[in-house]
């Protein structure tokens, strides 16, 4: 968790990422994802913004103490060694600028025997980031690991809020979701199987 410093810098983060108004979801940019190897999150996204590159951070409010009996709801990122940038560039030259960055990060490979870097598809990425929206209830953050092992059917949401989001529909703890799985990270958001139709 971050300090109570960061808490206004990250509040105007989620403000410019625009989870709650992603205007352009047919803009077909692929996404990747970039691992850090220190705590300067915030620090390494305002120097990737400067660079021009657009960025996301997965945020979630989390009700911490201010003082002694007084509780308030903060936005804090959901995982600190992780965040995801618009590939704008070959990907020779994204290493390059990845390699410039002053602080240790790797861009995620598709395996550990392959160079290729593990692109996410903007359709993906759009319905990635709708469901990382930390307005939502039931939503679950999980491993890439732990998405791995949930058995579950491609679906798409054919009503509600989530109408037009696709992923695998499981079941955890009697209930049903939606999970959608990228390079690094997954999110499971709770939804009726009645409004899910199954997609090949």
């Amino acid at each position: 968790m971050g300090t109570s410093s960061e808490t206004k810098d990250e509040l105007l983060l989620i403000a410019e990422q625009h989870i709650l108004d992603l205007s352009n979801p047919d803009d077909q940019q692929p996404w990747v994802a970039l691992q850090l190897f220190c705590m300067n999150q915030r620090q390494i996204a305002e120097e990737l913004k400067d660079r021009n590159f657009e960025t996301f951070v997965p945020l979630e409010w989390v009700v911490t103490e201010k003082k002694p009996g007084q509780r308030v709801r903060v936005l804090r990122p959901v995982v600190r060694n992780l965040l995801f940038l618009k590939a704008k560039m070959p990907d020779d030259l994204l290493r390059k600028e990845m390699s410039d960055i002053k602080f240790p990060v790797r861009l995620l490979r598709k395996s550990k025997d392959s160079n290729e870097l593990a692109k996410i598809p903007a359709c993906q990425m759009y319905d990635f980031q709708v469901m990382c929206n930390p307005e939502l209830v039931g939503r679950k953050i999980i491993s890439t690991e732990e998405a791995k092992l949930k058995k579950g059917q491609p679906v798409m949401v054919t009503h509600g809020p989530l109408k037009g989001l696709k992923g695998r529909l499981v079941r955890a703890s009697k209930k049903y979701y939606l999970l959608k799985e990228i390079p690094g990270i997954s999110v499971m958001l709770n939804v009726s199987r009645w409004c899910c139709q199954p997609i090949e």
